[in-house]
């Protein structure tokens, strides 16, 4: 757990660092083939809709003492009954109960059935429930659900770019929502899990998780990005990946604290309590949680630089950072955010960014700035210059004492007072 814990301080401070944001096009590429995993699922096998979307009639059969081979029993049972009876499907709920979906039936031959599988599995005819489910009930959660889907999207696409004052990050954390929902969705097209209103509320339920999760990278993202561009210190792609970096071991311990109490009701609900209401809202979960987490890291940051490399500020920021590389190396800058107090452009790739140890900046006559530029100098002595000396930084220790403001090296005297006052 230490170890855990000092992992991430480090990511905090930037002593290590992952290249996400660089390697955008490996993410992106494995994106794509999961999306392409998925469309296959959907438009090659098709969904499964429960019967509360295609309607039918639902039978159950409880306190069965002999459960061994009872899904061929039961079918078998119901075909000879009830030759009408189409898509039969048979599941076993909890310990002892047997429930028989088939296409909708008449009262005649509903009551047949419950006759012959009340025989079959030596239970009284009373204890067997017959219910028909219409069609429409179905239809119209499906209708509310996309009609929820629409506005949750208008609604957060409105509020996301009014926060961040851009649209580019508000489309980004929508692309990254989108994924989220078409791979889970996807998933249940693939294994034929069935989709029941349950389902659907858990596809609904993933937006909230997913969204949540991208803005709290985002308002980090916010905050480095807009110190790179004011300081002038470093490039706009690397205070994002930062960013990602920083937030990467919460978006792991948030993840991992949501799954658990998810997992463990999918785990019980497969081995005691079988198919219904929570085991459907489970999976849903579990499996939009889990892809949410990687869309938030790997897909919405990356995808907001790559949107934001074409603006013109964006574009001036990188080129007068390459045109400086190598020159600012070592500068400390206490005013900056975690892990953006010293950049070192020559070091080698996700890393970049070497947290401060303490100390003043240290600095030379052959590395004054232009001007305009953030980090110039003054002129030397008995020049004129229009340019303001800039704010030193200065290590908190020393901050107390009187520092002349011409002294220069790694150590900063206090100004002598004169030989009259002393």
């Amino acid at each position: 757990m230490a170890s855990f814990a000092q992992f991430g301080n480090d990511l905090f401070t930037g002593k290590r660092s992952f290249d996400i944001v660089g390697r955008r096009k490996t993410w992106y590429g494995i994106a794509a083939v999961l999306l392409l995993i998925s469309l296959i699922g959907i438009f090659g096998r098709g969904l499964n809709f429960g019967i509360e979307f295609r309607g039918g009639t639902e039978l159950r059969v409880p306190a069965v003492s002999n459960m061994q081979d009872y899904e061929t029993r039961a079918s078998d049972t119901l075909r000879e009954s009830t030759p009408a009876a189409t898509e039969i499907s048979v599941t076993q709920i909890g310990t002892d109960t047997v429930r028989v979906q088939t296409g909708e039936l008449t009262v005649t031959e509903s009551r047949g059935a419950v006759t012959a599988l009340a025989e079959e599995f030596e239970v009284q005819e009373n204890d067997v429930t017959s219910s028909i489910v219409g069609p429409s009930w179905g239809q119209t959660v499906t209708t509310k659900a996309v009609q929820a889907l629409i506005a949750f999207l208008v609604l957060i696409s409105v509020v996301l770019a009014l926060y961040f004052r851009t649209w580019k990050m508000s489309l980004a954390a929508i692309v990254a929502l989108l994924h989220d929902v078409a791979f889970t969705v996807g998933i249940y097209a693939l294994l034929g899990l069935e989709i029941s209103p349950a389902s659907m509320i858990g596809f609904l339920t993933i937006l909230g998780y997913s969204i949540y999760d991208t803005i709290v990278v985002f308002d980090k993202v916010r905050e480095n990005t807009e110190y790179a561009l004011e300081s002038k210190r470093t490039t706009y792609a690397h205070a994002a990946n930062l960013a990602v970096n920083q937030t990467l071991v919460r978006s792991i311990n948030t993840s991992v604290v949501a799954l658990l109490p998810v997992a463990t009701i999918l785990v019980f609900g497969v081995a005691f309590i079988g198919p219904g209401t929570l085991l459907d809202l489970s999976i849903a979960l579990f499996i939009g949680m889990a892809v949410g987490t990687y869309s938030s890291i790997f897909i919405a940051t990356p995808l907001l630089v790559q949107l934001r490399q074409g603006e013109p500020e964006v574009k001036e920021l990188e080129a007068r950072i390459a045109k400086r590389a190598g020159r600012q190396a070592g500068k400390v800058d206490y005013s900056a955010p975690p892990g953006m107090e010293a950049v070192d452009h020559n070091a080698p790739p996700g890393m970049e960014t070497v947290g401060a140890e303490g100390g003043v900046a240290v600095l030379t006559e052959d590395e004054l700035g232009e001007p305009g530029d953030p980090l110039a100098e003054p002129a030397t002595p008995g020049e004129t210059s229009t340019i303001q000396p800039r704010d030193r930084a200065v290590h908190p220790r020393a901050a107390a004492r009187e520092v002349h403001p011409r002294a220069r090296g790694p150590r900063n005297q206090p100004k002598r007072p004169p030989k009259s006052k002393r």
